[in-house]
Order: structure tokens, then sequence, then C-alpha cells
């Protein structure tokens, strides 16, 4: 069904191309509409089928572990870079990289899900604390890079807080429904 809902759109967008094309004085509003409509028509069906893969409960399950598992790993491989020794330079963005983007990456491409299971309001608060420590973690590479091992050192430990306290939201979020 969502292939048609993609064929739709596609089909609906290039008629009216095709509609719009025939003649430069004089449009077929006739065709143009009906290929719009088939393009809107479409439309509705392709959204109609993803928010309905999105509320499965197979998808929100897998998306909760996700979630759950790489905000856990984001926070103890910020801990370990904040306990361990001082790492700078090009060894500190080597170990973002290698360590943090993947659960990030994790975490964001499920994030959606958080809608569904929590609400919006647990999932603007928990976004919001994630997003801050994302840019922190950019923040952190940037100056690195830059050669400002201070301001990287200072901007690793805000991005812990950061995360912190968005895994503690989830925690207290899976908690309220469980």
């Amino acid at each position: 069904m969502k292939n048609l809902g993609y064929f739709l759109v596609v089909a609906g967008f290039l008629g009216g191309a095709f509609a719009t094309s025939l003649d430069v004085q004089n449009v077929n509003w006739t065709l143009f509409g009906v290929t719009a409509a088939a393009g809107i028509i479409g439309l509705v069906i392709f959204k109609q089928q993803v928010g309905a893969l999105a509320r499965s409960e197979s998808v929100l399950e897998t998306n909760r572990v996700e979630l759950r598992e790489s905000i856990s790993n984001v926070v103890e491989d910020l801990r370990g870079l904040n306990e361990g020794e001082l790492t700078r330079g090009a060894v500190l963005r080597d170990r973002i990289d290698l360590k943090l983007r993947e659960d990030l990456r994790r975490f964001a491409d499920a994030r959606e899900s958080m809608v569904h299971l929590f609400g919006l309001q647990v999932y603007a608060d928990i976004m919001s604390n994630f997003a801050a420590g994302e840019r922190y973690i950019n923040r952190v590479w940037s100056a690195s890079a830059d050669g400002y091992d201070e301001e990287a050192d200072a901007y690793l430990k805000k991005a812990a807080v950061q995360f912190d306290e968005a895994k503690q939201q989830l925690l207290k979020a899976a908690e309220s429904i469980a």
C-alpha cells in the first residue's frame, strides 16, 4: 500500500509537470487537477501507512530497546572519556567518532517512537537534553580540532551532564508506563 502511495505521488507530480508543459499559454486545468488530486491521494495513503508502521507494537518495542541501550552507551562512554586519562587532539576526536557516533545515530533514528510511547511533552524534554548534549559533543570535536583542549574538556563534561539527564528522564518515563 505504501508503494501505491509512492506511485501516486510520483505520477501526480509528473502528470502535473506534463499538463503545464503542453502549452505555454494555456494550461489544461482538468488534466492538472486530476494529476494533482492523484498526488494528494498518494501522499495521504503514504502518510497513513508510515504512521501505522510507526505505531506498530513491534517497532515501538524495538525502538524502546534502541533508545535505552544507545543512551546508556553514550553516558557510559562519556563517563569513560571524562574519568579516563586526559585525551586531546586527534585521539579525542577518534574516540568520539568510534565510541559515540553510532549510538547517537541509533538514538536519533528511534526518537520518534518516544512520542507514541511516552507522549509529546516527555519527548520534548528528553530531546532537549539530548540535542544539547549532541551540540556539546560537536563543540568538543571542533574545539579539539582547533587546538582548544581546555574548552574541549569543559564541554565534554557538559555533554555528560546533558546525556545523563536525558537518560534519567527516559528511564523515569519508561517506569511510569510499566
